[in-house]
């Protein structure tokens, strides 16, 4: 096993290469420090001029010595496109690997299997010796909302799903709905793919219908592509339906919202508002705040989970609802006291 010390002169010296330009006027010692630095090698440019010269020797390097400062790069029709990632490439590729890996079709990431892996082990070769390396272990992306466990997937069905959506081609499955212990089959036109949460759903029409609907992939009992291609309604884009509050389970309708909220949320409700239009009236331990809002069953949740921190005023329907709920929910709690 190679020692810390030569390990770290090779990681350092193979990010030189990387960042050696193909033509122009060459990067000089000075700028290959400062750029070494931000990836995490603290060296002096002596040291750099030294890598250089030792390099040049077994690579296609020329100096161009016509003005200082001297500039580096490949000689003209050298090879140059090095396999390795650099420092800040590896981190990138890691932590797209952690967020995506599980959204791209199987064709697209046995292409991208070797570069995660190539990354992986250039982060875990340089975790003792280079601070950069260690980001992926400093930052994680996690819900406000309560943690909870994600379905299991059948990999195979997974597989089918991405496959039609990439190629845009109809897909034949056995679906079971949330509501429903018995699967239905269906011909389904894929359209794409949204992580919700712990969730991952497809979009999709059924049939000849034109209504687009989500389908929870972990909920498919099988899934076949077939020959035929998928429609695409006209006009489609992922990002309306998102927009539209599809995946906050709505229609879309928009509502005026007043509520009366205690002062811990407002404080929330500051940072991050409800709507670009929100407006919170009054002071004290109680407020009024405004805002136009998707009318959607992830707003209700999202009121109901504030519990005696929100009394909504209007829309009265809406009042209603949330009123009939918490009486109900009192009911409960009575009867099982």
């Amino acid at each position: 096993m190679p020692k810390v010390g030569s390990q770290q002169t090779l990681a350092r010296q193979w990010e030189i290469l990387q960042l050696i330009p193909a033509r122009g006027a060459g990067i000089t010692a000075i700028e290959l420090t400062n750029a070494l630095a931000g990836q995490g090698f603290v060296v002096t440019k002596r040291t750099v001029e030294r890598d250089l010269q030792e390099l040049s020797h077994s690579f296609g390097l020329v100096c161009n010595d016509k003005s200082k400062p001297y500039g580096w790069r490949w000689i003209e029709g050298a090879g140059h496109a090095l396999p390795s990632p650099t420092i800040a490439e590896a981190v990138s590729v890691n932590i797209l690997e952690r967020q995506v890996k599980h959204l791209l079709p199987d064709a697209l990431l046995r292409v991208l299997e070797p570069r995660f892996t190539q990354a992986r082990r250039k982060l875990e070769a340089l975790n003792t010796t280079n601070s950069v390396t260690r980001w992926t272990d400093k930052i994680r992306v996690h819900s406000p909302g309560i943690p909870l466990l994600p379905p299991v997937m059948n990999e195979n069905h997974l597989e089918s799903i991405q496959n039609a959506v990439l190629n845009e081609y109809q897909l034949q499955a056995d679906y079971r709905p949330a509501k429903s212990q018995e699967a239905q089959s269906l011909t389904l036109h894929p359209l794409g793919l949204v992580q919700r949460g712990p969730v991952l759903y497809l979009l999709a029409t059924a049939f000849k219908y034109t209504d687009i609907r989500l389908y929870a992939v972990h909920r498919f009992k099988s899934a076949e592509m077939l020959a035929e291609r998928a429609t695409v309604p006209q006009g489609f884009s992922i990002d309306q339906v998102i927009d539209s509050g599809a995946l906050e389970f709505g229609a879309g309708n928009k509502i005026a919202l007043t509520a009366r909220i205690h002062e811990s949320i407002e404080r929330f409700l500051i940072e991050t508002p409800l709507s670009s239009d929100m407006v919170i009236m009054g002071q004290g331990e109680w407020v009024v705040v405004t805002g136009t809002v998707t009318d959607t069953w992830q707003l209700r949740w999202w009121i109901l989970s504030q519990g005696a921190g929100i009394e909504v005023l209007s829309p009265g329907s809406l009042r209603k609802e949330i009123a009939e709920t918490l009486a109900a929910t009192h009911c409960l709690y009575q009867e099982h006291g």
